[in-house]
């Protein structure tokens, strides 16, 4: 089945998938953007057998797919053969090592693993590179790739170690029979040209900072390009009807920035996901921070100029999790989210949380914060309750996102002047609002909470000839949703709160951070 549909008056339905951290989800959009169904199937973010690993069979990812798409058909009325195509967005450098029949040899290593692996002199780098600081970037590239970790741990199974792929090439392969992934997945420690957006050319001497070879890469291809059909074994494990095209996509990152921002360079999405982050796109190459890529962005010849927070709104389910028992045990007799009572909470804390400030640094940063970044929350007195911790939380998170602002302006020369609120977090009123104070600036959510699988979908549209490029589709299908506006007085103490405290923070505490790892051991160096 070859699907392509000129005419936009009729309705026409994409499934866009979207594998995260936390769960799957399957969902139905028009093309004009329109929400029309979803299902959502929690996950095990992740098993851990030692201190730092964080693991997950590959299998596991494809069955909670398979689920997610079973309970779809089960709650909508649109049927498989309306679906004119497919796109998929996972999260980010979630690799899986495959033998030459395509099955998985060892559990994925998920994004959030911390194992590093050991470094050996690069006697390319000419003395030089060495002196300008490059020597200690190439050493953590070296420890931080995956690759090179198994390739030192476990050699029997690098060795039959046919294809080292992303789970978004994994879950293609399961849905299409086609090992191949797109540019806009390729990010992490992997043999990749950024700028490029292509593989490393097979002579480039960076390969040697790699255990894995061109042979073991999957092929890529730019967003919207078509992969393949339905196989008939796909077919049969999600619903979806065999020979469907799938269309590339990109990351989960990618895809919400386009879903919720579109292709416009003044505009900034910040995602208050598992990893939050502050993204704009651009067709320029800009390193917001220094030797760290500018990656490929859902959109061909693009980019997403991010920063990022590595634990982000996560850090709201360890709340939970840790001190929020008694709204927990409310919750569930109310029938409603704890994050919901949590919320109501907030609201009779005031801005700047009578002094209390958190800074967001509870997992070492990629470039920032180092190694021995830790978390800190300063300004406790006898007022405090749990509900400030919980507000400083939000207020400390937005703090940092300022930073990614400010530091993404200063990088690329370009004032941002539109801001655009997703993810999860982004369903808190509390959060919405003082991220308008804290940004002095109005924030909008996008008009549907799934602006990633809204980007996998906008992909899809382009791939099959329904839009001519994104910048239509992403008009026609991207629009604002609820407005946010920054309060004068909640904007000049946030103001003088981010000046004189929040950006002083860091560097102050770092000294001591380092103290800390020093005697402790943690976080391993």
């Amino acid at each position: 089945m070859t699907t392509k549909v000129k005419n936009t008056d009729d309705p026409i339905y994409f499934l866009a998938i979207d594998n995260g951290t936390q769960s799957v989800r399957a969902l139905i959009f028009d093309q004009l953007g329109t929400e029309i169904a979803k299902a959502r199937v929690p996950i095990e973010p992740y098993f851990s057998e030692q201190p730092n690993y964080a693991e997950q069979n590959a299998d596991y990812y494809w069955q909670k797919l398979t689920e997610a798409c079973q309970q779809l058909w089960q709650s909508c009325e649109i049927k498989p053969e309306q679906i004119a195509g497919v796109s998929l967005a996972t999260q980010r450098y979630t690799m899986i090592c495959l033998d030459k029949d395509m099955q998985p040899l060892r559990p994925a290593i998920v994004w959030m693993d911390l194992r590093r692996a050991e470094t050996n002199d690069i006697g390319f780098l000419n003395p030089l590179t060495k002196i300008i600081g490059m020597g200690e970037l190439v050493k953590d590239a070296q420890q931080k790739a995956r690759c090179n970790w198994l390739a030192q741990n476990e050699r029997e199974i690098w060795a039959k170690t046919a294809h080292y792929v992303n789970l978004s090439a994994y879950l293609t392969y399961q849905l299409t029979g086609e090992l191949a992934d797109s540019t806009g997945h390729s990010v992490g420690y992997l043999p990749y040209d950024y700028k490029a957006q292509t593989w490393l050319k097979p002579k480039d001497l960076k390969w040697r900072l790699f255990s894995c070879t061109p042979k073991q890469m999957a092929k890529i291809v730019p967003p919207s390009q078509k992969f393949g059909e339905i196989s008939a074994k796909a077919a049969k494990a999600t619903g979806i009807l065999e020979g469907t095209p799938m269309i590339a996509a990109a990351s989960d990152k990618a895809c919400e920035a386009l879903g919720a921002a579109g292709l416009a360079a003044d505009t900034a999405c910040l995602s208050f996901g598992t990893t939050a982050t502050i993204n704009t796109i651009s067709t320029d190459y800009v390193e917001v921070i220094k030797h760290m890529p500018a990656y490929t962005a859902a959109a061909p010849h693009y980019y997403n100029h991010e920063y990022m927070i590595y634990r982000g709104f996560w850090m709201v389910s360890w709340f939970k999790e840790q001190f929020a028992h008694y709204e927990q045990q409310l919750a569930k007799t109310q029938g409603i989210d704890t994050e919901k009572l949590l919320d109501q909470a907030v609201k009779d804390i005031p801005a700047g949380c009578m002094g209390l400030m958190m800074q967001p640094y509870w997992s070492p940063g990629v470039r920032h914060p180092g190694l021995e970044g830790k978390g800190a929350l300063i300004g406790f007195g006898d007022v405090h309750t749990r509900a400030h911790v919980y507000r400083a939380i939000l207020e400390g998170l937005a703090y940092e996102l300022k930073l990614g602002f400010d530091t993404i302006e200063k990088r690329t020369g370009k004032p941002i002047k539109h801001l655009r609120v997703s993810g999860g977090g982004s369903q808190s009123d509390s959060a919405m609002q003082l991220t308008a104070d804290i940004f002095a600036m109005p924030a909008y959510r996008p008009h549907t909470y799934e602006a990633t699988g809204l980007g996998a979908a906008i992909n899809c549209a382009v791939g099959l000839g329904i839009y001519p490029d994104h910048a239509t589709a992403c008009d026609a299908m991207t629009h604002l949703g609820d407005e946010f506006l920054p309060i004068e007085a909640n904007v000049q103490l946030y103001k003088r709160l981010y000046n004189e405290v929040y950006l002083k923070m860091y560097e102050r505490l770092k000294p001591l951070y380092q103290s800390i790892q020093d005697i402790t051991g943690y976080p391993a160096p």
